[in-house]
């Protein structure tokens, strides 16, 4: 017999992933989808300059979106350099703007 978990019990770990920020305030990459993140890199630099960062064909070979996220989602490695790279990105655009 299984009883209902009680109200006042932690969630379990992963389950704050419902989009409630409050967990993560100071996580830039939270919220932020996979191909958000690529496609911010390609505006910013480009098919080949993202190629040159990251050395991987499907940002080499016939580039696309939906080739890239697709092989992003299969691959953990290639998926955090492109965190890296976006964090990164995001630290070089900060300090470039002009502070108000």
């Amino acid at each position: 017999m299984t009883t209902a978990p009680q109200q006042d019990q932690p969630p379990e770990e992963g389950a704050e992933r419902g989009g409630n920020n409050a967990h993560q305030p100071r996580n830039p990459l939270h919220g932020v989808t996979l191909e958000a993140m690529v496609t911010a890199l390609v505006e910013h630099h480009g098919w080949a300059g993202l190629g040159e960062c990251i050395p991987v064909r499907c940002f080499n070979v016939d580039p696309s979106l939906s080739s890239s996220l697709r092989f992003l989602r299969k691959t953990p490695w290639a998926r955090e350099k492109v965190e890296g790279l976006y964090l990164a990105t995001l630290r070089a655009q900060r300090r470039a703007s002009p502070r108000k």
